[in-house]
């Protein structure tokens, strides 16, 4: 069957099948939920070692030719998963479910922050092992002060620690993409620093970064201003130098300054 373009389809080679198997290191009580199951090379070769596992492809085609070879413990869904409500469909275990899967390198970004809005700190997602785009691979796990660093780093870091176990080349594939990718292992869990307010750490690193190569007095100017107090002031109550660039700020010091922010009060009078 041949591949949708509009869907971004590139299937792995048994080969490279047995060695994502490897990293994912599935257990006979393990429950997986599978993204974008496609001819099911995967999904087959979890299923053998897995209790149970939930297969979601969106294209309907390739939905009803897995349905005739998969076994019993595998649930196939034919749905878009950014369009699935996951956590009814997950709802039948009581125990963290694992995740795999190969991201279409197109929308990988929205994927990947519905896995850590769905997570949970680790009670509905335990962990995923994802086929990436290279580059967005190295801002997964991009440190502090490097040139990758940036949004996806700092959202994802503060709700998984994050690992790079395996890169693939474009022959690893079925059309072969004209990128080279990479295998990244996320295990879910809560903040590794204190966060007063989720959402507004989220926006105020969206806004600062969007401005990366200022310094941060300038990159969270009108955010701050937003917020009733000037970005120097606020850097300065926590101890953060408001000449340094955003990319150079550990998790840690973003959740101190996204406090400052929190607090609805002005830095001097705390």
């Amino acid at each position: 069957m041949s591949t949708r373009k509009r869907f971004g389809q590139h299937f792995l080679e048994p080969a490279w099948v047995r060695k994502l198997v490897e990293v994912v290191q599935p257990q006979p009580g393990d429950a997986f939920l599978e993204i974008g199951a496609g001819r099911g090379a995967l999904t087959l070769a979890l299923a053998a070692r897995v209790q149970s596992l939930v297969a979601i492809e969106i294209d309907r085609d390739l939905v009803a030719d897995l349905e005739r070879v998969v076994p019993a413990n595998v649930q196939v869904v034919a749905a878009d998963f950014l369009e699935t409500d996951i956590r009814a469909l997950l709802s039948t275990s009581t125990a963290p479910f694992r995740v795999a899967g190969n991201l279409p390198y197109n929308i990988s970004s929205p994927i990947l922050f519905r896995l850590l809005s769905l997570a949970d700190a680790g009670r509905l997602l335990f962990d995923a092992t994802l086929m990436l785009q290279r580059e967005v691979a190295d801002r997964l796990a991009a440190r502090p002060g490097t040139a990758d660093y940036g949004v996806l780093s700092v959202l994802v870091q503060l709700h998984a620690t994050v690992t790079r176990p395996l890169v693939l080349p474009p022959g690893a594939f079925r059309p072969p993409p004209r990128v080279r990718s990479a295998v990244v292992h996320l295990v879910f869990g809560p903040p590794p620093v204190p966060i007063a307010d989720a959402a507004l750490l989220e926006r105020m690193v969206r806004s600062m970064f969007t401005q990366r190569r200022k310094t941060i007095g300038n990159a969270l100017r009108d955010f701050a201003d937003a917020h009733g107090c000037g970005s120097g002031e606020a850097a300065a109550k926590t101890g953060i130098d408001a000449g340094r660039r955003p990319e150079t700020l550990t998790l840690e010091e973003i959740a101190r300054l996204a406090g400052v922010f929190a607090s609805g009060s002005r830095p001097d009078v705390l």
